[in-house]
């Protein structure tokens, strides 16, 4: 097994409605939110991990797949592989290839030749132009969002929380390097467009059956934007 190219995808993830990916605090303040966002340590400004894309994008597929309901929620491992048959066998492979799976089958995977984990997604931190137009117009990087739950014979509201969220129209910078070992793996770069597809289609980070963590990819490479645009990872074309 032989590394033969790294494929690179820079970019920006634009936000198309407020973005809550939670900071994980335990402590509430008076007059602050119940559920900050996560912020730099050093500058408190916003910015998207890197292990919330690839968990989402990795969900996203296992569940195209139909791999998710064999797993019953668990990510998909080396196990998932047996008795496994056709287009489900390939893509648990290639999940497998792409997003690795738990160290102690680290033997089993090389056996089967799948070799380590292909892809490695950076941190994104707020885009420096974007960032400078926000300061420019006095734009706050962050939003407030109360909710609450709704007796419906009542008619009263109960149980008030206050979100933090991202505000809709940030930009992050974006970028994620996938290895391949073999010269016939291009298909693998496909998968993950694929999923990067379903991750636009669908929501990130928290409450996005609320609207929340709506985004759009934007490349630099305007093929492979283009490119992007026209995807469709059905196989019933959807």
């Amino acid at each position: 097994m032989q590394l033969t190219d790294i494929k690179e995808i820079k970019g920006k993830i634009i936000l198309k409605s407020g973005l809550h990916i939670g900071a994980g605090d335990t402590e509430m303040h008076i007059g602050g939110t119940d559920n900050p966002v996560l912020k730099h340590p050093h500058t408190q400004e916003p910015y998207i991990p890197g292990s919330s894309i690839k968990g989402k994008v990795r969900s996203m597929l296992e569940m195209e797949s139909g791999l998710m309901v064999k797993t019953k929620g668990e990510p998909v491992q080396l196990k998932t592989l047996k008795g496994l048959t056709g287009d489900q066998e390939m893509k648990c492979k290639k999940i497998l290839k792409i997003f690795g799976s738990s160290g102690s089958d680290a033997d089993e995977l090389s056996e089967l030749n799948l070799g380590p984990t292909r892809v490695s997604f950076a941190d994104c931190p707020m885009n420096a132009a974007w960032k400078e137009k926000a300061r420019q117009n006095r734009w706050d990087l962050f939003e407030v969002k109360s909710e609450n739950s709704i007796n419906r014979i009542e008619g009263t509201a109960r149980n008030p929380r206050f979100t933090e969220r991202v505000v809709e129209g940030a930009e992050f910078d974006f970028s994620v390097s996938l290895k391949l070992l073999d010269e016939k793996e291009e298909d693998l770069f496909e998968y993950l467009l694929d999923g990067l597809k379903l991750l636009e289609m669908d929501a990130l980070g928290g409450s996005g059956s609320r609207g929340y963590g709506r985004i759009e990819f934007q490349f630099d490479d305007k093929n492979l934007d283009e490119k992007f645009r026209q995807r469709k990872p059905f196989s019933n074309g959807g």
